[in-house]
């Protein structure tokens, strides 16, 4: 699978829940976080910032699903990532 053009596909990494007060916040529960954390699984041809392996911040109401030999993945555009560890 290749992404092309500004495109970039991504691997969601699922973060451990938080506990706040003595409360554990599950990912749905934790509506103030605007980002979410990925691993860059392929990028299009035109993306020069971001290699394939990368760890990146990207808004979570960016882009789209998409299933590929049974593992769920994501496109975004390049312009979705805020942070590349």
């Amino acid at each position: 699978m290749q992404a092309v053009n500004h495109y970039i596909i991504i691997e969601k990494i699922k973060e451990k829940p938080k506990s706040t007060s003595g409360f554990v916040m599950t990912e749905l529960q934790n509506t103030d976080i605007r980002y979410l954390k990925g691993r860059v699984v392929s990028v299009g041809d035109l993306i020069t910032a971001v290699k394939e392996e990368d760890i990146v911040w990207y808004d979570k109401h960016a882009g789209n699903s998409i299933e590929y030999n049974e593992k769920l993945y994501h496109v975004i555009r390049n312009g979705d990532i805020v942070i590349v560890e």
